[in-house]
Parts: C-alpha cells; structure tokens; sequence
C-alpha cells in the first residue's frame, strides 16, 4: 500500500486522482508542505511525498509518471511515440500553466509581503489564457491525446480547477467542457470526497 503526504487543496490532489483512477490502494497523511510529518520523510518538506516501500519519491508529475509506469495505467508504453507526444503534453502543461499558477501564487500572496510583486499576475493571466487557447485549438479528441485518458489530463484537469480558483481566464469553450467532463470522472470525485 501507498502512503501519500499532502492535502487535497495542493498538487497532491493530482496523485490522490492518479491512485484512484488506477484503483489502488493508499493511506492518505494529512499534512501541509513544511509540517513536521512531511520533514520527517523529505528534507524538502514538499508535499506530494509518496513513501512506496521504504523509499520516498517528490513532485507530483514525477509521481504520476512513476505509478502509471508501474501500474501501465494512465500512459503509453515508454519508448513510444506516443509516449514521446504524451510527455511532450505533459511537460507543456507544467511549463505553460502550472508554473503561471504557481508564479501568480507565490508573488500574489504566499511570499512575505515585502517580497510580493501583485503587479505581475496580470501578465501571468494573460499568458495562460494564451497558452490555454493554443492547446485548445491543438486538442483533437475529448483527451490530450485524443481518446486516451493520460496523466497529462490529470495535470491540466488539476491546472484548470486551479484557475477557476485563482480567478485566471479559460477563455475556450471546449476547455471549460473538457474541465467540467474531468471533475465528473468517478476517480475525480472520490479523490474530492476522501479528502
């Protein structure tokens, strides 16, 4: 069994979906990022931390990756083309929207205030939105790689419910569709419910 640190209102929540879209079992340590329970495991005191038989992995993408790896779930065979277009997708999310959210974040409210730039999240919305708005023209199934449910959907599903959070654009009525369609999944809800 996995024993998962991290919260849902985090990128945890991106794992949490993960293990249940494959139907695995966990424990879930509710614990915030820099909590004792979480610096006993990861000297990063990150969350997600994933402890998987004495060993424990960091960073959600990297966690993902490696249960629909080990599982063969959620992803295409390495060394596949497919694969190859999947991480593509996967890393595109995480440069284009993830790190806009998290930039947003980090200078809107989370550093100290004397450290804060609140000017720049505007910029940082429009970029979304403009990187929203390529992918979705790009997009030709009702997946990232067309009928195919990866982990890159879970990090943009993620990345879109963080938006409507944060009060970022999604300009794109096929996105709005396509977040609306990933919240339904049951794996989505009973991930949402168990936290």
């Amino acid at each position: 069994m996995y024993k998962l640190y991290g919260q849902v209102a985090s990128r945890a929540f991106r794992v949490m979906w993960a293990l249940e879209e494959m139907g695995l079992d966990y424990d879930l340590v509710d614990a915030g990022p820099q909590s004792p329970g979480v610096r006993a495991v990861s000297s990063l005191g990150k969350i997600p931390a994933l402890e998987v038989d004495g060993t424990v992995l960091t960073d959600s993408v990297a966690i993902m990756t490696f249960l629909a790896d080990r599982h063969g779930r959620l992803t295409f065979p390495a060394g596949s083309l497919e694969r190859g277009r999947q991480d593509g997708y996967t890393e595109r999310v995480n440069d284009e929207c993830d790190a806009l959210l998290w930039t947003a974040a980090r200078y809107g409210r989370i550093l100290p205030e004397e450290r804060r730039v609140p000017e720049i999240v505007a910029p940082l919305k429009w970029e979304f939105g403009h990187n929203l708005n390529r992918l979705a023209g790009e997009m030709q199934g009702p997946f990232l790689m067309g009928e195919t449910f990866t982990i890159a959907d879970i990090l943009l599903g993620h990345c879109l419910g963080w938006a409507i959070a944060a009060d970022f654009p999604i300009e794109s009525d096929s996105l709005k569709a396509y977040g609306k369609a990933l919240r339904a999944r049951p794996a989505y809800r009973a991930a949402r419910a168990r936290g």
